[in-house]
């Protein structure tokens, strides 16, 4: 059996917008997640019209089809930059070294696909050599910020025995603060190399990239003595795509259209409670942190 989940900015899904698609897919009895912002409802098979049916409510809904199957995961493996916070810390650290733009445009690129992330994170970092290390904190003070619902995804899937993972291209003088904040059980990230109170300009070896995020959801599942099936896995660029992949549900949240293209779920209206609607809680069921 397959679900429709349908999910929306809270008070803008449409009833009678969901009884339209149920009845136009053939679909069985509408459960109301949250009133007027997410709900589901049982078919048969995936509509082989999928992608041009979402298209058509992409401006009001996120419409996604997934197994009904082991939907509550026991793992969440999630990215950083974009994803549980607002920002990218590289690029934050580059405006106050005066070479924001330049890095920005850097790291777009890099996340759509279009350049190779560990030769782009390369050129970003050297231009951040001789900057302060004191600038990582007013960084993290001044300019960062959570994204809404993780706290509440965080402790809604502690309290169901899930264990949380953040895992990033960033670097670790961030995720372990973001990491501290939102109640993460581990994380892992790069290492941004400093001496005598300053930045080199160089990052730690070996660089974490795509292929090392699909090693720590290998490593740490069977550490746990659970599968990639077990695993919720969140990021928006294209070195998330290998674990997006692997696990057994894997969003795209807020994502870069190369990503979007090559992900089967995608959360463009909702914020990170929507990895709760996916797994089939009602927003009854989650705990606030």
């Amino acid at each position: 059996m397959q679900i429709a989940s349908l999910i929306a900015k809270p008070g803008q899904l449409d009833p009678a917008l969901v009884d339209s698609l149920r009845n136009a897919l053939g679909g069985g009895t509408v459960s109301w997640l949250s009133p007027d912002e997410a709900a589901e409802f049982p078919l048969e098979t995936t509509p082989g019209n999928l992608d041009e049916i979402r298209a058509s409510i992409a401006e009001m809904a996120d419409l996604n089809v997934l197994t009904e199957a082991n939907r509550r995961k026991r793992m969440l493996l999630a990215d950083m930059d974009s994803t549980m916070i607002q920002q990218e810390c590289i690029d934050e650290l580059a405006e106050e070294a005066g070479v924001g733009a330049h890095v920005k445009e850097i790291t777009a690129r890099a996340m759509n696909g279009e350049l190779d992330f560990e030769g782009a994170l390369i050129e970003r970092v050297a231009l951040l050599k001789s900057l302060p290390e004191s600038v990582i904190d007013k960084v993290v003070e001044s300019r960062i910020t959570l994204m809404p619902g993780g706290k509440t995804l965080l402790a809604t899937m502690h309290a169901a025995g899930g264990h949380c993972v953040l895992v990033s291209g960033g670097f670790t003088a961030f995720t372990t603060r973001v990491s501290a904040l939102l109640g993460f059980d581990e994380n892992r990230a790069n290492t941004l190399l400093i001496e005598n109170g300053e930045l080199t300009g160089e990052v730690g070896r070996p660089i974490l990239g795509r292929e090392a995020k699909v090693q720590a959801l290998d490593e740490i599942t069977a550490r746990l003595e659970i599968s990639a099936c077990d695993v919720i896995a969140v990021g928006d660029g294209a070195n998330d795509l290998g674990m997006l992949t692997r696990a057994g549900l894997g969003v795209a949240l807020h994502a870069k259209p190369s990503v979007q293209a090559q992900s089967d779920l995608r959360v463009n209206h909702g914020d990170l409670t929507a990895l709760l609607y996916l797994q089939g809680y009602a927003r009854g069921e989650f705990v606030t942190a």
